[in-house]
This record gives C-alpha cells, sequence and structure tokens, in this order.
C-alpha cells in the first residue's frame, strides 16, 4: 500500500534493492526514488477520464470529497487542473476523517445539500464510501437531480462492499475503472485462483479477483522474468556490510549486487499478454490504460462506455467493436439517482440560500421597457417588460442557479422625491445587489 511502499523507502535506497509496489498515490515519485518501481496506475492518472464524465454532461461545478489521509489528498491538485482543463470548478472540497463517526459524516452532508452544486466526486476508500452513500441516502441526496461519480478505488473494489449498501444507497451511481481486456487467460486464471483460494480458505466469504491482482500476478511475472536474465551476469550476494562497531541493522545488512541490474531491466518492460492486458513500465512507471465508464444498476456495475487518454469518451470497445447500444452518442443510456434517465443539470437552487436582490423603478417613464406590479394581498412583485425579459434570459443560460428577488422602487421624479441617482446609491449602501431602470 501507498503507506507502507513509503516506509521502506529508506531501506531499499541503502541496500539498492528495487521494490515493484501497487502503491497509487502520487504523492510517491519515482523520480525521486530511483529504487522504487510502481506496479499500478497513479490515482491522478484518472483525473482526466472523471474530466471527460463531467464535460460530457456540461457540468460546470463539481464538489470533491476525499478522505483525510495521503491516499485521499495526494488526488486533489490534479484533479483540480484537469476540470480546470474543461472550464469546470471545484466549488467545494470536503474533507471526511477516516474516524468519522455517522452523525459527522450526516452533518457534513447537510452542509453539502444547501449549497447549489449537486455533481459530486467522491475519492474514499470502500468502506468509508460505504458510510457516506448510507447517509447520503437519508439525507435524501440519492435522489433525482443528483450527480454522483466514484473514483477507481471504488469500483474496482465493489466486490468488497456490502451488496445490501449498494442496492439501498448506491444506485445511479457513476464510477471509472482500468480497462481489462477480455480473454482466455485471466477467465481461467480466476477460475484457478477461485478454487484454490476456495481450499486454503474455506472458512473465509468469498472474495473476487480485481484489477490490484491482476496488476500483481503480472509485477510478479515481469520481476521472475528479469530475475532470470540477471542471474547470469551477476552474484545475487549481497555486497558485505560495513564492520564498523554501532551500526544500526539496516547498515548492516549491505548492498545488493544484483539490484542495479534488476532495476535496470525493470524500470523498462513489457509483457505483450499479461492478465491485465498490455503490463508496460517505462522509466519505473506504469503506462496509462483505458478507463472503463460504469454505472451502478442492482447489486453491481453496467458498462456505459470507455475513455482513452487521447481520444476521450466513446461508446465503442477498445477494438472497435460495439460494447454497448450508444445510438451514436458519448455514452449508453444511464441510470441516474431516484431511477431517473434524465442527466442532472448539476445545479439546483438552495432553499436557504443567498438571493439576488434586483431593484425596479416603479412608475418608471417608459412601461414597455420594465413595468413592475405587487400583488395588493401577497405583496409579491412582478417585473415585465423588455427590460427583465433579457435579465431572465441570462440567468437561464447560466450553468448555475441564481435566485433571485425583485425590490420595488418608487420613482416620481419630484424635487423632492427619489430619482434614479438614489436607486443606484442603494447598492453602494447593500440595499439592493443590483439596479433596473430605464
Amino acid at each position: 500500500m501507498s503507506t507502507q511502499t513509503d516506509v521502506v523507502i529508506d531501506l531499499r535506497n541503502r541496500v539498492k534493492v528495487p521494490i515493484i509496489s501497487p502503491a497509487t498515490s502520487p504523492l510517491l515519485s519515482v523520480q525521486e526514488n530511483p529504487f522504487f518501481i510502481r506496479g499500478a496506475l497513479p490515482s491522478s492518472s484518472q483525473t482526466k477520464a472523471i474530466a471527460e464524465i463531467v464535460k460530457t454532461y456540461e457540468w460546470r461545478e463539481v464538489v470533491v470529497i476525499y478522505e483525510d489521509s495521503p491516499i485521499g489528498t495526494g488526488i486533489l491538485p490534479h484533479l483540480t487542473d484537469a476540470l480546470l482543463e474543461i472550464n469546470t470548478l471545484v466549488s467545494y472540497r470536503s474533507v471526511i476523517s477516516p474516524s468519522a463517526n455517522d452523525d459527522q459524516i450526516l452533518k457534513e452532508l447537510y452542509n453539502l445539500n444547501i449549497m447549489q452544486t449537486r455533481v459530486f466526486v467522491v475519492h474514499l476508500l470502500p468502506h468509508l464510501a460505504s458510510r457516506l452513500f448510507l447517509k447520503a441516502k437519508e439525507a435524501g441526496m440519492m435522489s433525482g437531480g443528483y450527480a454522483w461519480i466514484i473514483t477507481e478505488v471504488l469500483p474496482s473494489l465493489l466486490d468488497s462492499v456490502d451488496h445490501s449498501v449498494i442496492e439501498s444507497s448506491m444506485q445511479g451511481v457513476l464510477g471509472i475503472k482500468p480497462y481489462i481486456p477480455r480473454s482466455n487467460e485471466p477467465s481461467n486464471f480466476t477460475k484457478r485462483w477461485r478454487k484454490r483460494f476456495r481450499q486454503e480458505y474455506p472458512d473465509m466469504d468469498p472474495v473476487e479477483l480485481n484489477v490490484f491482482g491482476l496488476w500483481a500476478y503480472d509485477s510478479i511475472t515481469a520481476l521472475a522474468k528479469a530475475v532470470a536474465q540477471a542471474r547470469t551476469t551477476a552474484n545475487p550476494k549481497f555486497k558485505k556490510a560495513d564492520t564498523r562497531e554501532n551500526l544500526t541493522e539496516l547498515d548492516a545488512i549491505g548492498t545488493s549486487a544484483l539490484g542495479s541490474l534488476l532495476l535496470d531491466s525493470m524500470q523498462n518492460t513489457t509483457l505483450k499478454r499479461g492478465l491485465s492486458g498490455e503490463f508496460r513500465i517505462i522509466d519505473g512507471e506504469l503506462q496509462p490504460s483505458p478507463y472503463e465508464i460504469v454505472n451502478i444498476i442492482g447489486k453491481g456495475e453496467r458498462i456505459i462506455g470507455f475513455c482513452k487518454e487521447k481520444d476521450g469518451i466513446s461508446c465503442k470497445k477498445m477494438s472497435g467493436k460495439t460494447a454497448v447500444k450508444c445510438n451514436n452518442k458519448q455514452l449508453a443510456s444511464t441510470f441516474w439517482p431516484g431511477e431517473s434517465t434524465i442527466a442532472p443539470r448539476g445545479w439546483e437552487i438552495p432553499t436557504s440560500g443567498k438571493k439576488l436582490r434586483v431593484g425596479v423603478p416603479v412608475k418608471g417613464r417608459l412601461g414597455q421597457f420594465i413595468k413592475v406590479e405587487i400583488d395588493s394581498k401577497t405583496q409579491a412583485v412582478t417585473a415585465t417588460g423588455f427590460i427583465p425579459d433579457i435579465f431572465k434570459e441570462v440567468l437561464q443560460s447560466l450553468p448555475y442557479a441564481v435566485p433571485f428577488e425583485f425590490i420595488p422602487f418608487s420613482i416620481t421624479h419630484g424635487k423632492i422625491s427619489q430619482d434614479y441617482d438614489d436607486l443606484v446609491e442603494k447598492i453602494s449602501s447593500k440595499v439592493i445587489s443590483n439596479p433596473f431602470f430605464n
């Protein structure tokens, strides 16, 4: 794991032994740690795929919900940059502690619910994500008008999430996961793995083999290949350690004579037909693969499209054959929260949000431009005419909600009465936010 890999950085540099790890944290740098080889995709590699989903539905603002840990914080700058490239803002960052209780999670969700943004990107490990979605359902946030996108760690480990949580509280969620080509090799291996798992752990609940398991197998295969090549040219023993007194146990280990040769081989290696597809490491980093876009329905997921880094979103398989019925659209038909088939617009007018106070002149000179009427019973203010019509059209064209109310302002043009200068002066005094006048 990322945290474990971080701990052994000093050890591997001292003994000069390369370590291939499925650590996904982008905070772990291959460039800064020459003996570190990443055998999984860093979490930052998925951010463009997430941005492509947001772009497809023309959402202009999102809220990011992430875990208060290196796993959660490492993705933030990369995700923010990817969204800025498509002119979408992260309107709010919601951080959830792994030790947060249910009341604290529910309180944070209520805070999010009074905002106008209705698109949430969730980057949490499965256990914490399960609790979040249960509370989101309780808060009424898994209904129509809401959009939820989960980062690849959750879809890749979806089998570890309780099926009751998926069925009750995650319906209509979108997610991404690395694309694994369908072939006989991973299928046959998975069957053998399940059989052996049942034999060795008969008392445990069944565990499905996920992409991290496939990457681990391919990593070990590549390592074995590198060892076989290196052993023909180098002594596998460690060089003699320093014999001075008062050495630590780490200092006494010595350095590997084989490590540098292994490093050279492992930093650039390719398995054309790995279990995970083409397993290719260049300069110590596993190269990006396409992503599947999935839609949570029932007890599991349904593929609705694919995303390649250079080509963007498509509803075609990587081979070019049709994967799903997409009717020439970028994605197949999608099931949204609240059993809706209509894509959320991404925002709602908050019930408790501040309103834009628009000053409007009562009894102005030109009624065809603006005419203001006040209901004698309800005191409701309505404004009609050319200027209010343009104002309302502009607001409707915005990708987010701007709640407003008309504030009447009497204009009589007398010597001692209020005039248009008085109306404009109300802006600086913050009585109104914006004036209409003719």
